[in-house]
């Protein structure tokens, strides 16, 4: 596998479910030279080591600003330790990458220290739903980087690309599918409400989400395999035993390119859209710095840098990046995504892992 694949499900598994174990805090990087400085949690391992590499020093050359690289442990952890450490006063890292999910529930609690946008000028450079909002209106925070879940097949097993996500019901593709075990990462009540019941707000009410589910669960008979391990899946889908599922978008394009018999669809519905933000723990005393971290994070320039270096999708608008058709679409696509509803795995946690227990996976 190569490193960059490493690193996506590395980054993923923290992000999304919390699955795999990327490395606890590690040894931070410390740069001593500089008197100004910022604490920057992110996810570990190989998605560590790139910013490392290719975002933190020049950032620093930039700004004057030593950046302290702080590994983000697995699924909510992190934010357990940053509420805690706020309490007491203390952040364990000034700004860190967060969840979506994991924002919300910091919101509740005021964990995130309201940003001033009128400080972060390329703010204005970003897709609208990239800007996380307290229910107040206060910025509480800015997308740092996202990514898309998208239709995979094996090319030998299908020759034509299918269009829809309707595929995952067809009759004919019995025991082809791999599927990501969990509500919460795999976002596929969203593409069953996109894909037959008009969008995601089909889901605002518990009669659409039990509507939902009951459609899902008409998959079930076609699904080989509802994996937590994307490498096993990735395996099964190249040598075409599970022909078709959903993955990553760019791990797919990245093995299609070694020249496994493998391609990545956006369906006519949309591929599923995830991301991460930026958060400024309000126990922070590097207000300022935390800012011009920010406000450079949010540029086109970093953010093109980031889909060549890391595979992840720009936050801010396409046209403003010098990303070329290939490059882009190497990462993303202009079909207007899927956005999960993160507000009810905050708010209806518990009920949705049952439900799916028992109609889906169960």
């Amino acid at each position: 596998m190569t490193e960059f694949l490493k690193q996506n499900i590395g980054r993923r598994a923290v992000l999304g479910a919390g699955l795999a174990g990327v490395s606890m805090l590690a040894m931070p990087s410390i740069l001593r030279a500089q008197d100004k400085s910022l604490k920057v949690g992110v996810y570990g391992g190989y998605f560590k080591d790139s910013f490392d590499k290719n975002i933190f020093p020049e950032f620093t050359k930039a700004t004057g600003i030593a950046i302290e690289a702080v590994a983000e442990p697995t699924g909510e952890a992190w934010l357990v330790q940053l509420e805690q450490a706020a309490k007491a006063g203390q952040a364990p890292a000034d700004v860190s990458m967060m969840s979506q999910v994991s924002m919300l529930k910091g919101q509740a609690t005021d964990l995130w220290a309201p940003l001033d946008v009128a400080k972060i000028k390329n703010a204005s450079n970003l897709i609208d739903r990239f800007v996380n909002k307290y229910p107040d209106g206060r910025i509480a925070g800015i997308g740092a980087v996202s990514w898309y879940i998208t239709l995979v097949t094996n090319t030998d097993v299908y020759k034509e690309a299918p269009t829809s996500w309707q595929a995952f019901w067809d009759p004919a593709n019995v025991d082809k599918l791999g599927l990501l075990a969990l509500v919460s990462n795999s976002f596929l009540l969203e593409v069953t409400a996109k894909t037959f019941f008009g969008g995601t707000n089909a889901l605002d009410t518990e009669e659409g989400i039990e509507k939902a589910f009951t459609k899902l669960a008409e998959v079930k008979p076609n699904v080989r395999l509802w994996y937590r391990d994307e490498a096993q899946f990735e395996q099964a889908l190249k040598s075409g035993e599970i022909p078709m599922g959903q993955y990553y978008h760019d791990v797919t394009g990245l093995a299609a390119a070694d020249g496994n018999p493998v391609r990545s669809t956006f369906p006519k519905e949309g591929g599923i859209q995830d991301s991460g933000c930026w958060a400024l723990s309000r126990a922070s005393q590097k207000v300022e710095e935390a800012h011009i971290f920010i406000d450079y994070m949010s540029q086109p320039s970093i953010q093109a840098i980031l889909s060549r270096k890391v595979g992840t999708s720009p936050t801010v608008k396409r046209e403003l990046t010098d990303l070329t058709a290939e490059e882009f679409a190497a990462v993303s696509s202009d079909i207007e995504p899927i956005i999960p509803r993160y507000d009810l795995y905050q708010t209806k946690s518990d009920w949705l892992n049952q439900k799916w227990t028992e109609l889906i996976v169960g």
